[in-house]
């Protein structure tokens, strides 16, 4: 007599509540557009929520950052150097201060750009409003505000199963198209529909738990943290072309689809290894999906990953609290540092415009109208992803404006935000590649763009 097969238990329905309430507050606060405020503005909950609290501590912010940084820099150079016994006992500490010295110079050169610009210190080139007034002032308190909301709710996504389930189900779309597994989609999903910074922030953690490769979490990084929806429409605006939303919309999916599909197969991406931060036994390789049923499949890991915490909300409350002091103490220095210096670059020096002159003969060749004026804007973007803008608001021909915006929303790497949250982050970039990356995806991205406004125009 045949013995039977002994069947699977049945997941407890405790565990399908673990991983449907918090993957639902999440995809909510993440991923769901909504309008808000008198304007009815376009944005996700936790863009909202950041907004408001910034509106609220409009006059504080600066003053308070500036606060932070000098603790930052002055905790960071005593624990790096004199590596106290007491304090190096703390995980958390040792975590966010002991940093290599070149990161403690950094976070000490943010402080004293912070310090000049509020105190309006040194040369007004340091402090005015289109240098570091913009980073302190604009750029600084909404990233403040939204690392707070962000990092608090990041555990939604990324503890109780939804990477793990939608991880699976993509997986088939996601590898080959992209070369990345499946749970990288909810990354794109977080960053396009929300902020570049927050899929920055959402790829790191996932590094750092040895979900990602390093070429996997540099390629995320550096190809889906995406500039957001709001963002996007706020340089559409600036153009004065809002009339055109629906093409502008359109034209950047395509172009950054299509450079999504290249740039990972290229130097200096294909070059990176296929190796682990750390391991991690809860990660699902490819070879494991073979011949399942994947929707079952992925509801169980799901169910599994949301019940593998025995005291679940302590522990991701105090995740979600290191999380934010990470972004406040190791992020918002070096953006301070090398968005400011970034920015002087740009406006006190020809360099972009010198850098921007092999463009002219191309922007010519493709029928660019006012192709001098356009091509700085081709480089500047580097600097800021507003610079574009801002200097090609005075560009006359529509076409060339609908141009530099679409350009600088599919470039997608700037050291004022995205960049310098990349360099402080654990994912495995440098300053090199995100140069590389970004002229990669400007002479991919232009020609498409080009094209398509010839058939708008």
């Amino acid at each position: 007599m045949q013995k039977k097969k002994p069947t699977a238990k049945p997941l407890p329905l405790k565990g399908y509540l673990l991983f449907i309430i918090p993957s639902l507050l999440g995809i909510f606060l993440f991923m769901t557009p909504l309008p808000f405020g008198e304007d009815a503005a376009i944005t996700i909950p936790v863009a909202f929520l950041a907004k408001e609290l910034e509106g609220l501590l409009v006059g504080v912010l600066p003053a308070l950052v500036t606060l932070i940084l000098f603790f930052v820099a002055l905790i960071t150079g005593w624990i790096t150097i004199f590596k106290p016994k007491k304090l190096m006992k703390s995980e958390l500490l040792k975590a966010l201060f002991d940093v290599h010295p070149t990161w403690f110079v950094i976070r000490v050169i943010g402080f004293i750009l912070a310090a000049m610009t509020l105190f309006e210190l040194g040369p007004q080139w340091v402090w005015s409003e289109d240098t570091g007034g913009l980073l302190l002032f604009v750029l600084i308190p909404l990233l403040f505000t939204v690392f707070l909301f962000a990092g608090l709710f990041l555990p939604l996504l990324l503890n109780f199963g939804l990477l793990e389930f939608f991880g699976i189900l993509f997986n088939k779309i996601m590898r080959p198209v992209f070369t990345l597994p499946g749970r990288s989609s909810i990354d794109c999903l977080a960053s396009w529909m929300g902020d570049g910074t927050i899929g920055v922030l959402l790829t790191n953690k996932q590094y750092e738990e040895g979900f990602y490769t390093k070429r996997e979490a540099a390629v995320i990084g550096t190809t889906f943290s995406v500039v957001s929806i709001t963002f996007s429409i706020v340089i559409l605006a600036y153009m004065e072309l809002e009339y055109l939303f629906l093409q502008y919309y359109f034209t950047i999916a395509i172009a950054g689809f299509i450079a999504a599909v290249i740039i990972p197969r290229i130097p200096p991406l294909s070059r990176k290894p296929d190796t682990y931060y750390v391991v991690n036994q809860q990660r699902i390789e490819d070879s494991e999906l073979k011949g399942q049923n994947l929707f079952a499949l992925a509801l169980k890991k799901a169910v599994q990953r949301a019940t593998s915490s025995t005291n679940y909300f302590s522990v991701h409350a105090k995740g979600g609290v290191k999380n934010v002091l990470d972004m406040w103490f190791g992020v918002l220095p070096v953006v301070m540092a090398f968005g400011t210096i970034a920015v002087i670059i740009a406006e006190y020096t020809t360099l972009f415009a010198i850098l921007g002159a092999p463009f002219v003969p191309l922007l010519n060749l493709m029928q660019v109208p006012e192709a001098a004026q356009a091509a700085q804007t081709m480089v500047i973007g580097f600097a800021d992803m507003f610079l574009p803008a801002v200097i090609g608001s005075g560009i006359e021909s529509e076409f060339t404006r609908f141009v530099i915006a679409c350009v600088s929303v599919t470039q997608l790497i700037f050291m004022s935000e995205i960049g310098g949250l990349l360099l402080a982050s654990k994912i495995p970039v440098k300053f090199s590649d995100l140069l590389i990356i970004f002229i990669e995806r400007t002479l991919i991205t232009l020609p498409i763009i080009v094209l398509i406004a010839h058939l708008i125009f």
